[in-house]
């Protein structure tokens, strides 16, 4: 079942994060500086501010009442200048984050968590869908790749204290809104 978060999932979606996250983290990322994103980024804390913000979305995968993964959709204008550059003047919603638990891995979970996401920004009425993915995380560009993503430009991400690459990638849509 896919719904939307609630404030009482903000626990149990700082667990999923940091069963997840690092999965998407480059070869060579410390343990410290996913340790400090996690802090700074994923808490049941962060979650809640997520929460909290009207303009965000936190879409969750749930079976049998525990989550399994989750999309953080963000429907405001990009403030990176790289992405503000790929994008133009379209307006686009950012996927901010797309985790499924790897048990859920190669069995259609994150397809249907993706399909959910993009109807999700559809109906917000963006011309697009666009996120960031390091560039080094094959697995992920496939992934985007079968969801109708294309490589639009590049940008910095800070993973504590590192600076990683990133592709920009992003995916039309017929606007529902």
């Amino acid at each position: 079942m896919i719904r939307k978060a609630v404030a009482g999932d903000t626990a149990a979606l700082a667990e999923l994060a940091a069963a997840t996250f690092p999965l998407a983290c480059p070869p060579g990322a410390s343990p410290e500086d996913i340790e400090l994103h996690l802090k700074r980024t994923l808490s049941a804390e962060k979650f809640a501010e997520y929460l909290a913000d009207t303009r965000s979305a936190i879409l969750v995968l749930e079976e049998g009442g525990r989550l399994d993964g989750y999309t953080l959709l963000v429907d405001r204008q990009a403030t990176d200048p790289d992405v503000l550059r790929a994008l133009g003047a379209r307006r686009s919603v950012e996927l901010s984050k797309c985790y499924v638990h790897p048990d859920h891995h190669g069995r259609g979970a994150a397809s249907t968590l993706m399909r959910a996401s993009l109807d999700w920004a559809a109906e917000q009425g963006a011309a697009s869908v666009w996120l960031g993915v390091n560039s080094q995380n094959a697995k992920a560009i496939r992934f985007y790749g079968k969801s109708g993503f294309t490589k639009i430009g590049a940008k910095s991400f800070t993973l504590g204290d590192s600076v990683e690459n990133d592709f920009i990638l992003e995916r039309a849509l017929t606007p529902k809104g």
